[in-house]
Order: C-alpha cells, then structure tokens, then sequence
C-alpha cells in the first residue's frame, strides 16, 4: 500500500486528537526480560526480543474510533455520511431513497481523503433504506459497500448485497452486566447458524432460547461465537469477511445479537467474538478490495496481496491507516456490542511472510527468518487496545507455530495474549486413532503431547473443535465409531465397536481437558458424540442444510447413549470448576506403565488413574502419590449414567498406604479420587 495513500488523512486524526509523541515506558534491559528468564535457550534472541518491544513502544497512538467518523449516521437535523477514499475520483451516496441516481446526493472531496456529505431530514432515507456507495476511480464506476457499514443485507434472489440503515428508533437498553473474566475458561464454540436442529439457518433469537440454557446447564462460563461479521459465502465458516463492522444478517439483526450477549451475560456467561483479522474475503462486490479505485486499500498489493492457501486477500498492518480500521473493529464490537473478548484467528498465517508453510524446529524461526514485525506490532497494539477498553477482556490466539511470547506481556516483548490455542493435541489424536492399534497405543508419546507447552503461557486445550468436525475429515466419534453409530446408539443395543468408541471418547476429552491446557474448549455438539459431519449448503450437496446443523433430540432422548456422553461432560465441567482444576498448576505424572497400558497423574490434589488397555482390567493397582490419607472415588467413566458398564462405586474410599493407593482399575477408564474431607 505504502505511499498510494494520502498520509494526509492519518495526520490528520492526529493532529484532532492530540496523540503525537511517543508512549512512555521503562527502560528494560534485555536481562530483565521476562520471556527471557522464564527460557534461556532465548537469550541469542535477547536483543531481536528487545528490538520487537521497542519497536511497539515507539510507535504513536493509534486513532481507534474510525467507525464513529465514517458510515452514515443520522444526527438531529438528518444525516452526515463520511467515507474514506483517499484515491477515488468520485464518490456518491446512492439507494432506494433516491432513486440510484448518482448525481442527487455526491460527496465533497476532503483534505484529509475522506469524502463527506451532510443529507436533510427529507432526503428520504430511513431505517432500512437500501444504500450502496458508487465510488469513481481508476477502476472504473462501481457501486459498493461501505467498509464502515453496520448492516448488510443479501437479497434472496440476485443474492446481491446492499447496506441497510440501521436506525430502529432507539437503542438497545442492555439488562444486564458481564460477568467477571473466567479464571479458567470453559469454551463453548458455537455457529448461529448451525445451532438449529431444523435444516436451515439458525437465528440469533433461536440460539438465545433454546441453545443458551443448555451451555449454562452444561457448566460453561464461555461461548466462543463464529461467523459473526458479514461473509457473503456461508460455507466459509464465516473465515472470508467481507463487512468488518456488520454482524451477519442471516441470522437478524443487529438488536437480536445484542440480546443474546445480554441473555448470556445474565446467565454468567461470557462471550467471546471469533475474530478474523488475518485476510479478508477477494470478492469485489461486497468486500474492500480496491474500495478507492486502485490495489492496495487497506491490503497489500502486488506478490504479498494473495494468501497461497487461503483464496483471499492480506491487510498490510505496517500502514497506519489499515491498524486504525482494525483496531477501530476491535473497539466497535467490545463497545457496541459489549462483546467480551476475541478469538484471533489465523494468527500463524498474519505472524510469517510465509504464512506458516515451514517446520517451527528451530527458534531462528520465530525472530530472524520471516517474521512480519508489523503483524506483530499490531497485535501487540490489539492487546493492548483491548485492555484499555476492558480490562477484564479475554484474548486467546489462534497460533501452531508456538512463537515464544505468545502470551507475554508486551512491555516484555511478548504480545499480550491471555491464552494460546493447543493446536497440536487434536492433530495427535486423529492421528492416533487412523493409524495405531489401540494395543500398541505408546504412554509416554501421550503424555508428551498432553503436557508439552511453554511455561508461563497459558494454554487452551481443546481434543477438536470445528476444524476436526469439517466435510474431509471426521470428529473424534464418528472415526471411533463411525457407520455403527447409525444403528448401536441405542441403550439396549449391545456393539464392541459402540463400547470401544464411547469409553475412548470420554477419557480421550477428559485426559485433555486436566493435562493438556489452563482452559478448555469443545465445539458445540462434540460433548455428546454428534455423528457425521459439518457440511455447509453447497452445489455438491445440492445445497442441503442436513449436515449444518446440530441434532439436540439425540443427546436428550433417555434411550440413546448420546446422553451419557452429554451426561460425562457435565460432570467433568462439574469437576474441574468445584476443585479449579485448570487453575492449578500443570498436571504431574505419578506412574506410567507401558505394559499394562496403565498411567496415573495428579493435578489441584485429584488423582486421576488411566487404564487404556482394550481388554484387561487389573485388581488391586496400586500407584504411588505423594500425599497421605484417604482418598474417595469422586467419579469414573464405566459410570452407567455415562454410558458405561458401571464397573466402580462412587463414593468408595481408598486408603494412601506408605504412599501408595490401589483400587480395581477396569479396562478403558479413567478414574477420579479426591481427598477424603
């Protein structure tokens, strides 16, 4: 983008706001470093650590009210329309209130390349006039939409879509306030859409109802919701946004979004927005791409415009003006829509030139070779941002690559995170399942992959989310039990491959959920074993809803084991926030025995003991542990309420005997034992 842009505009906003010079902070030297105490194989990269923080430090103040000074709003004597297009030739506000006529409502060019127009009570316009911007420029005459709008319509039969004034009259009044910021976080990752158990779209209304209660019943203080921002491909999961600024229409309005963040905050809920800052959508119709007449607005232009992998188009976060319109979506969505925090994603791809096409084997990697210091600006500038805004808000970053610092504060040359996705652990487990028997299922590479993450970054473990459940590839119980799901879900039916499959997949979440992170995160459906997989409406399908939805009748009717499935994972939430369970340190392994294919492990005092062996149960295991006294079975897998063989009694005590407790350890199970009160 470089010098296409006036820097006129950015100096501009500057100069109104008052906010040159540099912001102030201590002097650190690079031995002070808290990323580099907490691993000195850092030290090489004490001073390309160093060099990152100062160059956050040096930056100016970023201008993030950009949404309240363009779009169109209406004020007390009718309407002021700004629109950002520093290259344009021409610009016009056109819609249905006048008719699409170009020349009855044009812009008058600005100093700072903005373009602005004040509109008379009279013009027309009202709430849900249709209105596109017919922008003048090297490109040609094109109508757009605004990158400011706030509500995008498609229209059902062109499929065309046009920005909607957005003026209902008066605003929402919110009832309700946040709950505090989880101090282990239970995710809940959720798709509007796809939350209906009907074939078709899901509403906001609908998910507030009916799906909202069954989060909170279930134990989860957080929901993690995707597709919000306006995409005009359905079937992208919501990762190709066009409208940065627009919650999506499919699913209501905007007001039907703000009631379910405000249902779900008077449930104790938190809500996280799954936000997408590492590309946007190539379509020119609806999206940004050469919004002002030429390459680069807002984007990179030429080779570094494209992502490889992705079929979509980079932002250049080197230019003020694009961190600007960023961090103003950020501010909009924590402001308007009292969102509580974000999932970044694709924040490997916005880290690396490469965008993550390499092996992370070497810490080279992540400060001397391909590393975009201006991505990793602006997401230090993001935390930053958001903490200013809500101190209480909670980030989680979307990285496989393991960049160091992740979660780092960035006066420490971190970059400000509160958790970083485990990315690796469900990768392992497909993996795992495809291609070794479970007989010769190796411990230690279990443990391993469970336990091994940075030290002093907290982590969310998660066994899959959407990315395992996608058409291509299978959830972690449809490649356990596949096609026999379609006739031995049945209580009273019996399979070998049903019980293999139902045992596997509780201790598998369960497993991950206490060693693998300091948060956990299921997507919506998996808690209970949703078969098949996620399918969104497409010509290859001939454009069915079957699989994009979520069958909630299975988990709840009594005759079906979905329910024991949904039944474990209310307990095990029940657990890990009753004892803080991820709010302890890591878990420790206590025992691990290959031969039997037996480990035990313990974490905030609870033992957990693991038999993974298909056939053989072992009497009187004993393992050591390193507190006394009596410990009380505080619940199992093999229980029948979870779909087990109910092959244990809850509540029965097991002495520590010189350190050392045994118990009947029944073939693929996990077991709980608590201190005795």
């Amino acid at each position: 983008m470089g010098n296409l842009f006036d820097q006129r505009f950015v100096l501009g906003i500057l100069r109104r706001n008052r906010v040159f010079g540099l912001r102030s902070a201590r002097v650190i030297s690079m031995t002070e470093l808290k990323l580099v105490k907490d691993d000195p194989w850092l030290e090489p990269y004490a001073e390309a650590i160093t060099r990152r923080r100062d160059f956050f430090l040096s930056l100016p103040k970023p201008h993030s009210h950009l949404h309240q000074h363009f779009g169109l709003f209406q004020v007390e004597d009718g309407w002021l329309w700004r629109e950002y297009a520093p290259r344009a030739q021409a610009v016009s506000l056109v819609g249905d209130f006048n008719q699409w006529d170009e020349k009855a409502h044009q812009a008058r060019r600005e100093k700072d390349g903005a373009w602005s127009l004040h509109l008379p009570s009279d013009c027309g316009l009202k709430h849900l006039s249709s209105y596109k911007i017919r922008v003048t420029g090297e490109n040609g005459i094109h109508d757009r939409l605004s990158p400011f709008t706030t509500y995008a319509v498609q229209d059902e039969k062109n499929k065309d879509f046009a920005s909607k004034v957005w003026a209902p009259g008066k605003s929402y009044q919110w009832q309700h306030s946040a709950p505090e910021k989880p101090s282990a976080p239970r995710i809940y990752e959720a798709h509007i859409g796809m939350a209906t158990e009907r074939e078709g779209v899901g509403t906001y209304d609908e998910f507030r109802t009916d799906i909202l209660p069954r989060i909170a019943k279930l134990g989860y203080d957080t929901i993690q919701l995707m597709a919000v921002a306006e995409h005009p491909y359905y079937g992208s999961f919501g990762y190709h946004v066009a409208n940065f600024f627009a919650p999506s229409s499919r699913f209501g309005t905007p007001d039907d979004l703000k009631a379910l963040i405000d249902e779900a905050h008077r449930l104790g809920i938190v809500v996280l927005l799954d936000l997408v800052h590492s590309h946007t959508v190539k379509n020119f119709a609806e999206g940004i791409r050469e919004f002002d007449g030429e390459a680069g607005f807002l984007l990179h232009s030429g080779p570094q415009a494209e992502h490889p992998d992705w079929d979509s188009l980079l932002f250049d976060y080197g230019h003020p003006v694009t961190r600007d319109f960023l961090l103003s979506n950020l501010r909009y969505w924590l402001e308007e829509f009292r969102f509580d925090g974000f999932r970044f994603d694709g924040v490997t791809s916005m880290l690396y030139h490469h965008h993550g096409n390499t092996a992370f084997d070497h810490y080279d990697k992540y400060f001397v070779h391909d590393v975009d210091q201006s991505a990793v600006a602006y997401l230090q500038l993001a935390n930053q941002l958001v903490r200013e805004i809500n101190p209480e808000a909670l980030t989680v970053a979307e990285d496989f690559s393991g960049m160091p610092g992740l979660c780092q504060e960035a006066k420490e040359g971190g970059l400000g995170f509160d958790y970083r996705l485990g990315m690796g652990v469900p990768d392992f487990w497909i993996k795992l399942l495809k291609h070794t028997p479970d007989e010769e299922w190796n411990l230690e590479k279990i443990w391993h992959e469970l336990s091994n993450r940075r030290y002093g970054e907290k982590t969310v473990a998660y066994a899959e989310s959407h990315d395992q459940a996608l058409v291509g590839d299978k959830t972690l119980a449809f490649w356990l039990m596949d096609k026999e799901m379609y006739w031995h879900m049945n209580q009273a039916s019996q399979s070998p491959e049903i019980d293999r499959g139902i045992a596997l997949h509780k201790i598998i979440r369960l497993l991950t959920m206490v060693a693998g992170g300091e948060a956990w995160l299921n997507f919506m459906g998996n808690e209970f074993g949703h078969p098949e997989w996620v399918d969104f409406p497409r010509e290859g399908n001939g454009w069915s809803h079957k699989h994009a939805r979520r069958q909630w009748s299975l988990a709840d009717h009594p005759d079906l084991k979905y329910e024991g499935l949904q039944n474990f994972e209310q307990a095990i939430l029940e657990l890990a926030r009753d004892h803080q369970l991820l709010e302890a340190a890591p878990a420790k392994l206590l025992n691990l025995d290959q031969k039997n294919l037996c480990f035990q492990f313990e974490r905030a005092n609870l033992l957990f003991a693991v038999n993974l062996h298909p056939t053989e149960s072992i009497e009187d295991y004993a393992f050591p542990v390193h507190q006394k006294g009596d410990f009380v079975h505080l619940l199992d897998s093999d229980q029948e309420s979870f779909s087990g063989h109910g092959r244990l009694t809850t509540g029965s005590v097991h002495p520590s005997i010189k350190k050392k407790v045994s118990l009947y350890l029944p073939c693929r199970s996990i077991v709980v034992l608590g201190p005795r009160e």
